[in-house]
């Protein structure tokens, strides 16, 4: 489990925050605002995370916002306030449409940026060559959608994203983890309350595995 499923997380975490330590815990889901599920079939794979969910949503529907990113009609996209039915192996060029969106409506946290991160500048350039209509075009989404999502982000609410085997069996399943936590680190959404993104294990006690020596990077 750790070394195969994990692997693009660990190494994504690594890359992008020199840890492989994630920035966030599962307290945050009872504080953000917007909930982001990118390859994960949560309401199947882990039930009762997303019973957490539900139940915070039937309490008060309009305190969160579930947003699910899947080529998939899932059980978790159908109680999804958004579903992006994108293509599959689109999803690094969706991140890079979304943070294009945030430049352009200078959602970044420019304090947080200047203070916290580094090699803004090739980040900018890459992203700006995923306009709002190219992403719409290669992913097969409205570009309404698109620009919806994006506005989760830049109007600073507490984002928390959550990813699992759609993301990290990926072929550039490294490359999106990243392409994710780029997007958290353009508009400050992490190391705050209810904000940051948040691995998903793929099968059960997974981390019992890891405290008995299975981890990702050795044996």
């Amino acid at each position: 489990n750790s070394r195969l499923c994990m692997s693009s997380a660990v190494a994504g975490y690594t890359r992008s925050l020199g840890s492989d330590g994630p920035p966030c815990c599962y307290e945050d889901i009872d504080h953000c605002s917007v909930v982001v599920l990118i390859g994960t079939n949560t309401a199947e794979c882990h039930p009762v995370l997303f019973q957490r969910l539900l139940k915070r949503k039937k309490r008060n529907p309009n305190s969160l916002t579930i947003v699910v990113i899947d080529p998939r009609q899932t059980s978790t996209a159908k109680a999804a306030d958004i579903h992006l039915a994108v293509a599959p192996g689109t999803d690094l060029a969706l991140l890079h449409g979304m943070a294009h969106l945030v430049l352009r409506e200078n959602g970044q946290d420019v304090s947080f940026i200047d203070q916290h991160t580094e090699n803004y500048k090739p980040f900018f350039d890459v992203v700006s060559r995923w306009t709002p209509r190219k992403v719409a075009r290669f992913r097969g989404i409205p570009e309404k959608r698109l620009r919806d999502v994006a506005e989760l982000f830049h109007r600073r609410q507490r984002v928390l994203s959550l990813w699992s085997m759609g993301v990290n069996q990926r072929r550039e399943g490294t490359a999106v983890v990243q392409g994710l936590i780029n997007l958290h680190l353009l508009s400050g959404q992490i190391g705050k309350e209810g904000a940051g993104p948040l691995s998903l294990t793929g099968q059960p006690n997974a981390m019992g595995g890891r405290e008995a020596g299975g981890l990702a990077h050795l044996l």
